[in-house]
């Protein structure tokens, strides 16, 4: 049997074995064509082999000039994207004594220089195509600021204000932005090592979140949502 034709494209920035991998599985089972971007060429060669439809590129994010070389290889090879996942982050913890300012650097260029990068480099040619959707993942860091996380929450409140500008410019001209603020501890192996006796809700299902990212890249333009919060019915909030 034939591969159906995938006439859309979508580009998952962050491809990890989370959140990340099974965005990339829903697109693809629904028709897209899938670019992959990570820092593991191995785990994408692995993917790219598994999925059908689907293509890796690594790229660092930390290195903003060559991520950018590399959003631009993609656009050329595979057109614009209908659709950008931005899922990139970086945690780095420890208090305001201990937290190197290289490192505190470091997580502004991830997780938000990559995504004003992104949108600067891919978004005049949605515009131009009057469609598209930029989604962005985040968390509760985004919202408030604890003294162990001081190396990456204000990054990531950053990058909410950066999408949300995002969204107030783009909306109007055809690309809707969404943020999505994942509060939980995400169902993986390590996850269930460490906390073996909560219960099964105590998790977010990858797929599950992946589900609602794709709902939210596809709402209509009459009735689109900036913010959406997800977590799991036992997390406390």
């Amino acid at each position: 049997m034939s591969e159906p034709e995938r006439t859309k494209h979508c580009i998952v920035i962050g491809v990890g074995p989370g959140t990340g991998l099974a965005v990339v599985k829903h697109f693809a089972a629904n028709g897209y064509r899938v670019s992959m971007i990570a820092r593991h060429a191995g785990r994408l060669e692995t993917w790219e082999g598994e999925i059908a439809g689907t293509k890796g590129y690594r790229a660092d994010l930390d290195d903003t000039q060559g991520y950018i070389a590399t959003l631009q290889q993609i656009a050329a090879e595979q057109g614009t994207p209908d659709t950008i996942i931005y899922n990139a982050t970086l945690a780095s913890r420890g208090t305001y004594e201990e937290i190197p300012l290289a490192d505190f650097e470091r997580n502004f260029r991830v997780n938000t220089t990559g995504l004003l990068a992104t949108a600067q480099t891919l978004c005049p040619a949605m515009v131009e195509r009057g469609e598209g959707a930029l989604i962005c993942t985040g968390n509760t860091g985004s919202l408030r600021g604890k003294p162990n996380f001081i190396g990456w929450t204000p990054t990531k409140a950053a990058q909410r204000m950066v999408a949300e500008a995002l969204a107030r410019d783009l909306g109007p001209k055809g690309v809707h932005v969404g943020y999505v603020i994942i509060d939980a501890v995400i169902d993986m192996p390590f996850a269930r090592k460490r906390w073996p006796d909560n219960p099964d809700d105590f998790y977010a299902k990858p797929a599950d979140l992946a589900a609602e990212i794709y709902h939210l890249a596809h709402q209509p333009r009459s009735a689109r949502t900036f913010l959406v919060e997800l977590r799991p019915f036992g997390e406390n909030w």
